[in-house]
């Protein structure tokens, strides 16, 4: 008897008095963690993308497109590469160049854009955790990979969950997901920290709410890094 036999054999009769049919084990995990209100997710949600050495803004619907023209500026970009779908009203301070994403544009050609700006799918506070999913106002994976500077946009509250099981919920598993926690970033065996290794080195999130009717004049931008 070969030894494959021996252990096969073992595993038969230990599995002897076990039910023909599988039991359905219930399995209580908690959905979230803690009691948080709206405003409590969304400051989570900054304070663990800060952690992460996300550069993370905070403004309204209408100050926008000047917060993104303001960031663009100071990172001194002149070309910014712009999903298909993105909201056109988004960059229209910008003076940056608008490269629209091609899918005939060689890694070569991207690497030479200065940024590129998108929207996601879902962003998790209780990991710091943006998600795209290749949607329309996203693009295909590679453009926020290869260039390196990414400005991601999360609409508030609306866009923002509090776990990763209420993320999963909204996402779905056949489409390409990214999930990105910070700039990318590696160490080595001595734990020497490197960024930019395999993703753009810096990012950016900019935590847009939308502005009441009756609001007589727009908040300022505010960096939650600064």
């Amino acid at each position: 008897m070969s030894s494959r036999e021996r252990i096969l054999g073992r595993v038969r009769r230990a599995l002897a008095d076990a039910p023909s049919q599988d039991t359905p084990i219930e399995r209580a995990y908690l959905r979230e963690h803690g009691d948080r209100s709206v405003s409590e997710t969304v400051d989570l949600l900054a304070e663990n993308l800060a952690d992460y050495r996300a550069i993370v803004h905070r403004c309204t619907t209408a100050d926008l497109p000047a917060t993104l023209a303001g960031m663009l500026a100071a990172r001194g970009s002149k070309t910014v590469l712009v999903p298909p779908g993105l909201e056109p009203s988004w960059l229209a301070d910008s003076d940056a160049e608008q490269i629209p994403d091609r899918g005939e544009s060689t890694p070569h050609e991207l690497d030479r854009i200065d940024s590129v700006v998108t929207a996601c799918a879902v962003a998790i506070a209780e990991t710091g955790t943006i998600v795209l999913d290749g949607g329309s106002d996203q693009g295909r994976r590679r453009i926020t990979l290869v260039p390196d500077h990414h400005v991601c946009v999360v609409r508030v509250p609306d866009q923002v969950v509090s776990s990763v099981p209420q993320g999963l919920e909204r996402l779905d598993p056949t489409r390409p997901l990214t999930w990105i926690s910070g700039p990318s970033a590696t160490s080595d065996i001595e734990l020497d920290r490197v960024e930019g290794v395999h993703g753009p080195r810096t990012l950016e999130v900019v935590l847009v709410e939308a502005q009441p009717q009756d609001q007589a004049q727009p908040q300022e931008s505010e960096d939650v890094n600064s």
